[in-house]
């Protein structure tokens, strides 16, 4: 099975074809929304931090800026930057190039005259780079060269009963065409962690599923707070889930039944052909899909039992959802109804099949439901207050 893509100079190949105009900090994020907007084929995000953080919490936003513009989906990147942030623009230009060798320009508001001389010479960058990035041809491809990312939101009961076991065999399909796929979430494994450490490809990975399980509910008590106060949110519970056991439970669904080969820090790089493996992440919805993305993922697939238009600046997300009356009500914002599955009129392996049918038209340019509406939302982890 293979798909049409873009080879990238470092080896990677994109679905997507994007020119990035990438925030290194809050400051920076309005004057490239405002580059962005006059250049066709260039995207952005509004960056909330890059500045006023300790070093670990610095070094997610690092994580995830860097990972974006590596992210197969982008030809190239224009970053730019205020100039006094904390996270300056060498930095963050040496993070991207120890991931990636695509083109890349910088600008400094400070430093080249204020805001509308910053656009000027960013949608120049940034037209220059849609230009070139419109020469490339699309190859042939196999499915291996996918990263997949799983999540699930705004989860029912029917996410655990369809949703996320059709996810499941869609990463186990993949996983056998020779792909990578991500599973997330890291809160909606507590509970569950034991069974995901049984999987585990070997006693280090085994070992690390309960560390991070534990580090995180540890991190959460050491401001007074615990997870299962926040988690399930007030919409599970509304529809229908009763605990955080309960939800995780349903969510490691979507890692199949496929052996856990690594597992991974938030927003590092993953590796193609790795087959199934774990990304620590909050369950927050849009902070998990961009470490992924930031990780490489170059597709997103995302259950909803209640439903979601969440979409992302570079990765097509497909959403799926077990509640036939959530897909009548959000019919355009959903892409796959996997209700059948629950009333008997097809089985996994037939939702499954056309599902890895989906992801490869959309590997090969079809638009998801999100990406047609322009949804991009986007947010980055953090480890602490800003200072």
């Amino acid at each position: 099975m293979n798909f049409y893509g873009y080879k990238r100079p470092d080896g990677r190949v994109g679905i997507r074809n994007k020119v990035l105009i990438l925030p290194a900090s809050v400051c920076a994020s309005d004057t490239t929304r405002i580059i962005a907007q006059q250049v066709v084929g260039a995207v952005t995000f509004n960056n909330q931090q890059g500045c006023a953080q300790v070093a670990s919490d610095q070094q997610l936003t690092m994580d995830v800026m860097a990972g974006y513009a590596a992210n197969p989906n982008v030809y190239g990147t224009v970053v730019v930057s205020l100039g006094c942030e904390n996270c300056q623009m060498d930095l963050v230009v040496k993070a991207i190039q120890e991931r990636t060798n695509k083109p890349l320009k910088q600008v400094i508001i400070q430093e080249v005259g204020g805001t509308l001389k910053a656009v000027e010479t960013g949608v120049r960058y940034a037209k220059e780079m849609v230009s070139e990035a419109a020469l490339l041809q699309k190859e042939e491809f196999p499915m291996s060269e996918l990263i997949l990312g799983t999540e699930c939101g705004g989860s029912d009961p029917t996410s655990g009963l369809a949703a996320n076991p059709l996810i499941g065999k869609l990463s186990d399909l993949l996983v056998a065409e020779g792909g990578t796929s991500i599973l997330s979430e890291t809160t909606e494994f507590i509970g569950a962690e034991h069974i995901l450490a049984r999987r585990a490809a070997t006693p280090e990975i085994r070992d690390r599923i309960f560390e991070i399980v534990h580090r995180y509910e540890k991190a959460l008590q050491l401001v007074g707070e615990e997870v299962r106060r926040g988690n399930p949110s007030p919409g599970n519970k509304a529809g229908g889930l009763t605990c955080l056991e309960e939800k995780s439970l349903g969510c490691i669904h979507k890692g199949g039944h496929s052996p856990i080969n690594a597992v991974y820090d938030y927003a590092k790089q993953v590796e193609a052909k790795q087959g199934l493996v774990i990304m620590d992440t909050p369950g927050h919805d849009t902070s998990s899909v961009s470490a992924m993305v930031a990780g490489g993922a170059q597709v997103i697939v995302f259950s909803t039992g209640r439903g979601t238009p969440t979409g992302n600046p570079l990765a097509p997300v497909i959403k799926i959802t077990g509640n036939r009356i959530t897909y009548a009500n959000m019919v355009d914002n959903i892409d796959v109804d996997a209700s059948p599955y629950i009333y008997g009129t097809k089985s996994l392996d037939e939702l499954g099949s056309e599902l890895l049918k989906l992801v490869q038209e959309v590997a090969c340019g079809k638009q998801t439901k999100a990406e047609s509406l322009g949804y991009t939302e986007m947010s980055i982890a953090r480890v602490c207050n800003f200072v």
